[in-house]
């Protein structure tokens, strides 16, 4: 018998790493995806077989934590490996990289997979929060975010707090978007542990970005459920001017934002952990898609074309 999980790769849309000190964030499900399928051994412990593709290196720096990662969900699930071990397989149209949401995907689909291979049928939440545990190995101390995005799908209004607070902002029709990859992998835990060094440090000067990356997702909110996007467009670019304030961007999220930005992207700014990974850039229409994602890829960069605000059946 073998069991089978899906789970949605990301956009943080609006305030990444702000989002860990309770500022609203605005993140969006993609139309790509990881499913994992367990499967029965007759040895006990798990063995994995990763076919998912990556971006060079992803897979073997991020090893360790997806070990700790997968053993964390098991005993969250309080699955009992010493008799009949298990095969887990990773697999799925989802491009492993940095800031789109691959650990947060696998973790969801591991958890499905799990789930329905010993008939557990647990809830989306249970799912949501078994995926949480596994999240804790890739990022330290994770806002939840990544995980809920891939667990619901569509765009999501998320506050981390006590018990997280999660809305959905519905769009009547969803939009395009073009994410573009530096083809360096990020380490999102050690990017987490300098913006609260640094936070400490400097407590005054961070006060007054936080307040204003604040005041930006209330307006991006707006603006979504107005399906203005020239506004929004705007309100990217200055998340991105407050991300590089506290020092998560790079050289090359920058000249990737600015390829975006010089292409007639209504706005762009880096996604996720930062430190390499991904842009996101706004561009409503195939046309002006098509017109970025290959301004990016004459640079050399790999893209992603799809959309933002699409709910769908996660199961």
């Amino acid at each position: 018998m073998t069991g089978e999980g899906i789970g949605f790769g990301k956009a943080i849309v609006f305030n990444e790493h702000f989002v860990v000190y309770g500022v609203p964030a605005i993140v969006s499900a993609i139309g790509k995806y990881t499913i994992a399928k367990v499967k029965t051994i007759d040895e006990p412990g798990w063995r994995l077989n990763d076919n998912r593709k990556a971006t060079p290196n992803y897979k073997e720096e991020k090893i360790e934590q997806q070990k700790d990662s997968i053993n964390r969900i098991l005993k969250k699930m309080d699955i009992d490996l010493s008799k009949n071990g298990i095969e887990i397989t990773l697999d799925g149209t989802l491009y492993c990289a940095s800031g789109i949401g691959a650990s947060a995907a696998s973790c969801v689909a591991i958890a499905r997979a799990l789930s329905n291979h010993y008939n557990m049928d647990l809830s989306d939440e249970e799912i949501n929060s078994i995926a949480y545990e596994g999240e804790k190995a890739y990022h330290g101390n994770p806002s939840g975010i990544d995980n809920t995005a891939s667990t619901f799908g569509g765009l999501i209004w998320f506050e981390k707090s006590e018990n997280n607070i999660m809305d959905r902002i519905s769009l009547q029709n969803p939009v395009e978007i073009v994410m573009g990859n530096t083809g360096k992998v990020a380490d999102t835990a050690a990017a987490v542990a300098g913006v609260r060094e640094r936070r400490e440090k400097n407590p005054e000067k961070y006060k007054e970005i936080f307040a204003r990356a604040e005041n930006i997702a209330y307006l991006a909110k707006d603006a979504f459920q107005n399906e203005d996007y020239q506004e929004l467009g705007k309100l990217m670019n200055e998340n991105h001017k407050l991300l590089q304030q506290i020092e998560v961007s790079s050289k090359e999220l920058d000249f990737l934002v600015k390829l975006a930005r010089d292409a007639g992207a209504l706005g762009a700014k880096l996604t996720g952990g930062g430190l390499g990974g991904n842009i996101i850039a706004l561009t409503p229409g195939k046309d002006l898609q098509e017109r970025v994602a290959n301004a990016i890829e004459k640079e050399g960069f790999q893209t992603l074309k799809t959309v933002i605000g699409a709910t769908r059946g996660m199961r």
